[in-house]
């Protein structure tokens, strides 16, 4: 399989796995377990099957955003690296749904968190932090 066969797949099941986020108001258990381990854990398999294959020859390194910047001109460790964000901008939208759901907050609150998760990662992990902050504060009112 070549690495842009991997790419398509790895985006189309990372995909699965966000629609299931969607629509785990009506499927809880079934997202939980997709998204918050199946998908993760595929996804992380593919990872560190490229990892052990291709990171050895790749030039750079972790010391400067030079060597990083190296290590992506390698389109397989580019790949890893693409898979690494898809493994685990899921991983923190099944959380911020598990989360939401245990602290009581209405999926309308978190729905908003999920795209941004998934675009942008870190920026939607703080606005659930930051809503799910709000959200306590109004509650304990």
């Amino acid at each position: 399989m070549n690495p842009d066969q991997i790419f398509q797949i790895a985006n189309m099941t990372a995909l699965i796995g966000w629609v299931a986020l969607l629509i785990s108001p009506f499927i809880p258990k079934l997202a939980d377990r997709i998204s918050g381990l199946i998908i993760p854990a595929l996804l992380a398999i593919a990872y560190s099957g490229l990892i052990l294959v291709f990171f050895g020859g790749a030039e750079g390194g972790f010391d400067t955003l030079d060597n990083v910047m190296k290590l992506f001109t390698v389109r397989e460790a580019a790949l890893a690296g693409w898979i690494h964000y898809l493994a685990f901008d899921l991983f923190i939208g099944a959380w911020e749904v598990r989360t939401g759901r245990a602290d009581g907050m209405p999926f309308l609150l978190v729905l908003p968190c999920l795209p941004l998760t998934f675009m942008f990662g870190p920026a939607g992990l703080l606005l659930f932090i930051v809503l799910r902050n709000i959200y306590g504060v109004a509650r304990q009112s």
